[in-house]
């Protein structure tokens, strides 16, 4: 497995490529290669003050080129220049990659306009899972907020398809996971129930989970999806939630993909998003 490693040679960013835990977790479910990408403005260019800035970066990327080859990984670096989150996707796309890795500091305003617009612009339209590793805020030396990435899951889902598909992750999480929470969350929308009652289905995907060693827990909800979401995580402290992101057209990214946007921009802990196929 191939992952997209974004970096915008931030503390924040070092913080996510030096933690040597967080590293084993994702050699833990299958990545083995890793390409390291960071995008350079495409309003700086030769002739500005800033001439060298695209040199600095590329010296500046070396020095965790090697971090992540010591962490045993094949590596392949990218300086490229645009838009943060379109040349992030595009690189993505490109080598096939199994999973994109976003570093964001989250729920500041000002953080969720400059830092965090990559990881929500990624939020909405990549093609490829993304891993939005919390970063803490306000510190000068920041560290990431969950050392182990997988180890506690929470889950949510609606019983779409998408949900189904971000369940299939398991897959491979499962090789790194030790509990999991599964929540669905019941608002006044919800299509007329099925055959199957919530309680059903979401026994019937503990049941998988616990087949693979993962300790399961159940939790059914009722109201705002994000709201009760993200109580549940205050609840049970998960290390990562995993979530789908409905919707293909911009339309209904607007208005189905809110919630993933929602947990990326809020959640204390990361947040692994799963796109349509």
């Amino acid at each position: 497995m191939k992952a997209v490693l974004a970096t915008d040679l931030s503390a924040a960013s070092e913080a996510t490529i030096e933690n040597e835990t967080c590293l084993a977790c994702l050699g833990r479910i299958g990545i083995e290669e890793m390409h390291l990408v960071t995008v350079i403005p495409s309003n700086v260019h030769a002739g500005m003050p800033a001439i060298d800035f695209e040199k600095r970066r590329r010296n500046a990327i070396r020095n965790y080129e090697g971090v992540i080859e010591r962490a045993g990984f094949d590596v392949e670096t990218h300086v490229v220049r645009g838009t943060p989150h379109r040349r992030i996707r595009g690189i993505a796309e490109t080598v096939g990659a199994s999973l994109t890795v976003v570093g964001s500091r989250g729920k500041s305003p000002l953080e969720n306009r400059v830092i965090g617009s990559t990881a929500r612009n990624l939020a909405r339209t990549t093609e490829t899972p993304l891993l939005v590793n919390r970063i803490e805020r306000e510190a000068d030396d920041p560290s990431v907020v969950r050392q182990h990435l997988f180890q506690r899951m929470l889950y949510a889902t609606d019983f779409s398809e998408n949900a189904d598909r971000a369940f299939e992750a398991f897959s491979y999480l499962r090789h790194a996971t030790q509990e999991a929470t599964l929540v669905h969350v019941e608002t006044p929308k919800d299509p007329e129930p099925s055959d199957d009652d919530p309680d059903t289905r979401l026994n019937e995907l503990a049941a998988q989970l616990e087949e693979w060693g993962i300790e399961t827990r159940i939790e059914r909800r009722q109201g705002d999806p994000a709201d009760e979401i993200l109580a549940v995580e205050d609840a049970v402290d998960p290390t990562t939630i995993l979530v789908g992101s409905r919707g293909h057209s911009r339309l209904r990214r607007l208005l189905l993909g809110s919630v993933s946007e929602d947990l990326v921009a809020q959640s204390n802990g990361n947040v692994l998003l799963v796109p349509p196929s």
